[in-house]
């Protein structure tokens, strides 16, 4: 759930003149190619993603019906990196979320902790779709299995403002407006249902805003100089909308507002990036946000993380439909030798911080990708 590097910052036009030089007259055809390539009208990456967050099927509204359109409203949920680390089974009224450790990121999440919160996220939305569409659930949380079971009653469809959120949530990187949220609405935030051992801490004086900076600005960087973070990092971006729609997975360039251009060329430029640059941005980024805001637990297992993913989803789908954006900025919580220091830092006392995530009014951003349901069930 790290922010990618904006790469957007580094493309000044000497670099460029620069690349071009040093590739050849075989980096600028592959360049030409690209670009005849990547302007073909058939390559409707915006179509694609509206496809993915179109309205639940009417059929939803019966009085059976069909557990794949619940699962894909899960499936929208906030993920690192866009891994979409989870599998579902349908078994009856059963649904099952697992874990897809295939898709892990062993380098920025070597204990698995952010893919459960991202399943916790995705069962989130999967509760929020059910009791819209006329469910009970009971969930069974991961104690004792490796997955997490929600079993399904028939009940009286909820109206629910989160469940008009979840085709619209998503991750915007970009820098935001410098406006503070009302009182009313940061009120609102802070009555939302908490998760049990779970907390939500607003960070809104400049103060407080200033020592979250200093901290994500040692997290970038640590991360930027470790060379294997970088290419775990790579394998996860997507340069081109062709290697966007071909995976439906990953971290597109546009949607971190940064240009398309060719794999060669984005990886020369995320490989070369400069850490202290990178921090630069981010703190810039943070310091046009209206707050920050730590989710917490009191423990630490997968049951734990599960509730932070929840409490999460809960709080972005609220703030989504209170046209306020988010984006992670997670960098003091992944670096171990850090995490501890801003959990002292922050005054959270015995609640261990579980991710990080700056708020505030920006325009909206392209939209990532999901893999359909058939490819995501065992």
């Amino acid at each position: 759930m790290t922010t990618p590097p904006t790469t957007q910052a580094h493309l000044s036009r000497r670099t460029f003149l620069k690349t071009l030089t040093a590739a050849g007259a075989v980096g600028i055809v592959a360049a030409g190619g690209y670009t005849l390539y990547e302007f073909a009208p058939w390559l409707d990456y915006d179509q694609q993603a509206t496809y993915t967050r179109r309205p639940l099927a009417a059929e939803v509204n019966r009085s059976a019906p069909p557990l794949y359109e619940l699962i894909r409203y899960a499936s929208l949920a906030v993920n690192g990196h866009n891994t979409q680390p989870w599998k579902f089974a349908i078994k009856e009224n059963v649904i099952e979320i697992h874990p897809d450790y295939t898709r892990r990121l062993p380098v920025v999440d070597p204990d698995d902790r952010e893919l459960w919160i991202s399943l916790g996220c995705a069962l989130e939305n999967l509760l929020i779709a059910a009791r819209a569409t006329g469910h009970a659930a009971e969930v069974i949380y991961p104690d004792a299995e490796d997955m997490i079971r929600v079993n399904l009653m028939t009940d009286s469809p909820q109206d629910d403002a989160l469940f008009n959120a979840i085709p619209l949530r998503q991750n915007t990187r970009s820098e935001y407006d410098g406006k503070p949220i009302s009182a009313a609405e940061l009120d609102l935030l802070k009555a939302l249902p908490q998760e049990p051992g779970v907390t939500a801490r607003f960070v809104t004086s400049p103060a407080e805003r200033e020592m979250v900076i200093e901290y994500v600005n040692q997290g970038n960087l640590s991360q930027y100089t470790d060379t294997e973070f970088v290419s775990e990092l790579l394998t996860w971006l997507r340069f081109t909308r062709k290697e966007a729609l071909a995976a439906l997975d990953g971290l597109y360039t546009r949607c971190s507002g940064n240009p398309e251009v060719p794999r060669w060329l984005g990886q020369m430029f995320v490989t070369g990036t400069d850490s202290q640059q990178q921090a630069d941005t981010d703190a810039k980024k943070l310091r046009s946000s209206a707050g920050a805001l730590v989710i917490t637990s009191e423990s630490e297992d997968r049951t734990a993380w599960v509730r932070a993913g929840q409490m999460y989803e809960r709080t972005a789908l609220l703030m989504t439909s209170l046209n306020i954006k988010s984006a992670f900025v997670n960098q003091p919580i992944e670096v171990a030798s850090l995490r501890s220091e801003f959990q002292s830092a922050m005054g959270l006392d015995g609640n261990l911080p579980q991710l990080l995530l700056r708020f505030g009014y920006a325009n909206g951003m392209p939209k990532s990708l999901r893999r359909p349901v058939e490819a995501i069930l065992v």
